[in-house]
């Protein structure tokens, strides 16, 4: 039986081409007790949305199951983050160096980065926080509005111990029927904390 998802892998979605950290992941993965349910969407652009986001292992579960896939995901990181041998680490790592204070912030910063790559998945947790929170920030929206790219959900399911790909979507002018599309797909996945859970999952489960 295959230790790792590269399977999911297509044409289009962007891969790191290793399958001995493709491999090692897979192990990770199976180590944790945990899975990927799900398959990955034939798109070469996408900005990619994690929730719920209650707890600092989200973080030890998300990178094994990245590297399972093969998967090469892009997050944005302070660019003084970057300096001397440090520096090509963070972007094997798939961080994308940005100066927060420049014009148009970390949304103007995105959307300039989908225009300057062929092949993009852009990670963002729309809570912000592993803490619960009124509500969720829209930046991502804007980005995936205006780079004219899908957004395609990925949920943390203690429950089943899963890493859940949903299904990606073209975003509307609606920000509201976007979100709200969103939370249902959330509605029924377990955080590891739920007292945790922002204020839209915890409405959504009343």
């Amino acid at each position: 039986m295959s230790l790792h998802y590269r399977h999911l892998l297509n044409a289009a979605t962007p891969s790191r081409r290793n399958r001995f950290t493709a491999t090692l992941g897979g192990i990770m993965l199976k180590l944790l007790g945990w899975r990927i349910i799900g398959t990955l969407p034939a798109i070469e652009k996408v900005v990619v949305v994690g929730a719920p986001h209650t707890s600092n292992y989200d973080g030890v579960v998300a990178l094994p199951a990245v590297l399972a896939l093969d998967l090469k995901i892009s997050l944005m990181a302070k660019h003084n983050l970057f300096y001397g041998p440090i520096a090509p680490v963070m972007r094997w790592l798939g961080l994308i160096p940005v100066e927060r204070h420049a014009a148009g912030g970390m949304v103007g910063a995105a959307i300039e980065q989908f225009a300057a790559h062929r092949q993009l998945w852009l990670g963002i947790a729309p809570e912000g926080t592993r803490r619960g929170v009124e509500q969720w920030k829209t930046g991502f929206h804007r980005i995936a509005l205006s780079a004219n790219v899908p957004i395609f959900p990925v949920a943390w399911d203690y429950a089943r111990k899963a890493i859940i790909l949903g299904e990606a979507f073209m975003p509307s002018a609606d920000v509201e029927h976007d979100l709200q599309k969103l939370y249902a797909f959330y509605r029924d996945k377990q955080p590891r904390h739920p007292h945790r859970l922002s204020q839209p999952l915890r409405s959504d489960r009343d």
